[in-house]
């Protein structure tokens, strides 16, 4: 399908797609990689009035040692995750997920802060950086504010973000040499997950076990308390609420949740 008719505007900073934000409001959608946004307005599930487009921005696009944690912009490409030396040293998990992500031209388009932004609870990197306990960093008239990814999202599709707000920086730890694995369950290559688990450092997150991207708390907490891998890894799908749809039903998304559980915690001890 064609999308409805559209403003297409390109930001030259960030400072002036702030303002366009504030000046279109609801009507406007931001445009980085475009391979979320795109094709929902194609199917015509969304029809904003004016495109921003901030996916040339350099300043929206690094990688960088801030302390304890590892900074990056939004901007940011899957390519430049899954390449980045500094993540692979001190932050394995995000390039090896960002691998996953679609194919390489998806990866090459693709940006960390559209991917989070979208909110599509089958997408990969929110649960890496969920289980990362990783934080996004807001930019609006009012100033910068940092929201936990345990708070960030509020539903399918839905976050706490304002209309006037953009995302300019995500945050991870520096992990080090800490455990970690990814499991994702795929009818083909380069799919949208049909369960997918993140591990690290005993936290662990679910990708499209619910209508946002999850931690596997009661697991957590049993690893916490001592348990054994199998043991916690029975209970990764409890409190979770996956839909029945035509790649898999309920039942099967909470069987796969526990067996990838159970592989990634066995990788990450490993």
């Amino acid at each position: 399908m064609i999308p409805v008719g559209f403003e297409y505007v390109r930001a030259t900073s960030v400072d002036e797609a702030i303002e366009l934000l504030v000046e279109h409001g609801e009507e406007a959608s931001l445009l980085a990689g475009g391979h979320s946004l795109l094709p929902v307005m194609k199917l015509r599930l969304a029809a904003p009035e004016v495109l921003i487009d901030i996916g040339r921005l350099p300043e929206l696009a690094y990688v960088r040692a801030d302390g304890d944690a590892i900074a990056i912009g939004a901007g940011t490409r899957h390519r430049t995750l899954e390449s980045s030396e500094l993540l692979a040293a001190e932050c394995p998990l995000l390039p090896a997920v960002a691998r996953t992500v679609g194919d390489p031209q998806v990866r090459h388009r693709g940006t960390i802060g559209g991917s989070l932004a979208h909110g599509d609870p089958a997408s990969d990197l929110p649960a890496a950086v969920l289980a990362l306990g990783g934080n996004v960093v807001l930019r609006s008239p009012r100033g910068e504010r940092t929201v936990p990814i345990t708070t960030f999202y509020t539903g399918v599709f839905s976050t706490v973000r304002d209309p006037d707000e953009l995302i300019v920086e995500i945050r991870v730890p520096r992990t080090g040499g800490a455990g970690w694995a990814y499991e994702k369950f795929v009818r083909r290559a380069n799919d949208w997950a049909i369960v997918a688990v993140a591990v690290v450092d005993g936290r662990i997150g679910l990708a499209n076990m619910g209508p946002t991207p999850l931690r596997a708390t009661a697991a957590e907490a049993a690893l916490a308390d001592g348990a054994s891998i199998p043991d916690a890894a029975a209970l990764a799908d409890r409190g979770t609420d996956p839909v029945s749809d035509v790649p898999a039903t309920a039942e099967f998304r909470r069987h796969l949740a526990r067996v990838l559980t159970k592989r990634a915690l066995t990788t990450a001890a490993g």
